[in-house]
């Protein structure tokens, strides 16, 4: 009877530990928060409500964004306030940049300067746009001749891991130097650093709705353990990278040699070893891969799924490079068709620029992103927020917002970009989020519509897709970057020659 008396008692006990825990959950959350005060934007519910939406997570942000254009989830410490007001949006990353601290990726103060400067030089050399364009094409030709093999044999495939293979492949040889090799078949160490960064982009997003991360780090448990070896996959591997290039860097001594982004960080670190370290050097080459590997691959994942959706935009781009190419689109041999594609014939292809955009106006490579108020301000929509509130946008429910883009927001429509004369026409950073905006705008924009055109064209001109199942239900892995959750699985027919 003792021992069933005390397992009663501890079981008391736990429930009474476990509701006072709740309580002060609760008050931590509600406390101080001006739930009811209208000078504050209105409460959706806390933060912990994403766990129940986790696998819609966008499409849930966006229901709450239908019903109020900037509202908030309570975090214990601060509230998360989430915006599609345009203005709220200018005003956080440009009227009153200063007030706001860095965004998910970002760098901040000198630091990021000094990147943002460096690297928005290097962006703006013809030398590494002749060599990326050089790259692109070069990897256009493989991936047609991939798909062709799939085309010819009958068999289905994912598009998503074809793009991924190809975007990483190119960022690789443009940004450090390094050929991959991906789509004849990377090695173990590619793919195993290739799982491991995917899986570290969805669990660290993971820790934005689980209220226990900390406690998981603290014991190296669960998510968190995974995490912490994909990290240290990662590190390993870009650390190899960053030695191996140094030690061929210090063989070529002319700079003007160095046409990948890495070699010329290196011969820039060399003025300033101490703060332009490795560590500096890894956290650059993650970025570089994010940006080039996932926001291209994902970007052209969802327009080829919506190309497929809609065959009359996937003639109409065809149209286009037929009549943009004239008698170079005869060129019969994929490799000779690829180099006539010339910033000329991209700056013609305003049809297609705008199918791409209107990609990623409803599929934003980064759906959600945002940054911290470093003091109390008043936004223009006139509610306030505190020093140390998160104020993210949310770039994947504003492009199904009416109110931003008219009716029918929701639905693919190229021509909403083009003028009278078919002209593109493009719209404000603040309204079209998908490259950030402001100070902070996307310095690879030019370079990531480059590559997505000359991909598009090369894959359009040989072969015709559309979906391996037309029931399949398409839908996103909830990370920081819109993956296709499963892969976009499609067929394709090779067209006259």
């Amino acid at each position: 009877m003792d021992f069933i008396y005390t397992i009663i008692t501890f079981v008391i006990i736990l429930v009474l530990l476990l509701v006072v825990i709740f309580l002060a959950l609760m008050l931590k959350l509600y406390a101080g928060k001006d739930i009811r005060n209208p000078q504050y934007s209105p409460v959706a519910g806390t933060v912990f409500h994403q766990l129940f939406y986790y696998n819609r997570l966008h499409d849930y942000m966006t229901d709450l964004g239908r019903r109020h254009r900037t509202f908030r989830l309570l975090a214990p410490d601060q509230s998360e306030l989430y915006t599609t007001d345009v203005q709220n949006i200018e005003h956080v990353l440009k009227t009153s940049f200063s007030k706001y601290s860095k965004g998910i990726f970002a760098a901040d103060g000198v630091k990021w300067r000094k990147q943002r400067k460096f690297a928005s030089h290097e962006f703006s050399t013809g030398v590494l746009r002749d060599f990326s364009c050089a790259i692109f094409r070069k990897n256009a030709a493989k991936l047609v001749k991939t798909v062709s093999e799939f085309s010819l044999a009958g068999m289905a495939f994912d598009i998503q891991d074809l793009l991924m293979r190809c975007a990483l492949q190119s960022i690789f040889k443009v940004g450090f130097g390094v050929d991959l090799n991906c789509l004849e078949g990377s090695g173990e160490k590619e793919k195993t650093f290739i799982k491991a960064f995917d899986d570290s982009n969805a669990l660290t997003y993971w820790r934005y709705v689980d209220p226990t991360w900390q406690l998981k780090r603290f014991f190296n448990v669960g998510s968190e353990a995974s995490l912490k070896k994909n990290i240290k996959i990662m590190q390993d591997y870009v650390q190899n990278l960053i030695s191996e290039k140094r030690e061929q860097s210090e063989l070529q001594h002319n700079a003007n040699e160095k046409e990948d982004m890495l070699s010329r960080f290196l011969l820039e670190s060399k003025k300033d070893p101490e703060n332009m370290n490795d560590q500096y050097l890894m956290d650059l080459i993650l970025n570089f891969i994010i940006a080039g590997k996932d926001s291209t691959a994902n970007t052209l994942s969802w327009f080829f799924y919506e190309v497929c959706k809609n065959p009359i935009v996937q003639e109409r781009i065809l149209q286009e490079i037929r009549e943009v190419l004239g008698s170079k689109y005869d060129e019969s041999s994929i490799e000779d068709f690829v180099e006539t594609i010339s910033d000329e014939i991209l700056e013609k292809m305003h049809y297609l620029h705008a199918a791409l955009s209107e990609t990623l106006r409803l599929y934003p490579a980064v759906p959600l992103n945002g940054r911290c108020a470093e003091e109390d301000d008043i936004l223009p929509d006139g509610y306030k927020l505190k020093k140390g509130d998160g104020v993210y946008y949310l770039a994947y429910a504003m492009g199904r917002m009416p109110y931003i883009w008219g009716d029918g927001a929701e639905v693919f429509r190229p021509e909403r970009w083009l003028n009278s004369d078919g002209i593109f026409m493009p719209e404000s950073p603040f309204k079209f989020i998908a490259f950030h905006a402001g100070p902070r705008i996307c310095l690879g924009k030019d370079f990531a519509y480059r590559q997505m055109k000359i991909l598009t064209i090369a894959l359009l001109r040989f072969l015709q897709f559309k979906l391996a199942d037309e029931k399949e239900n398409v839908t996103y892995r909830t990370m920081f970057t819109l993956h296709i959750n499963g892969g976009l699985h499609l067929r394709a027919v090779q067209r006259p020659a």
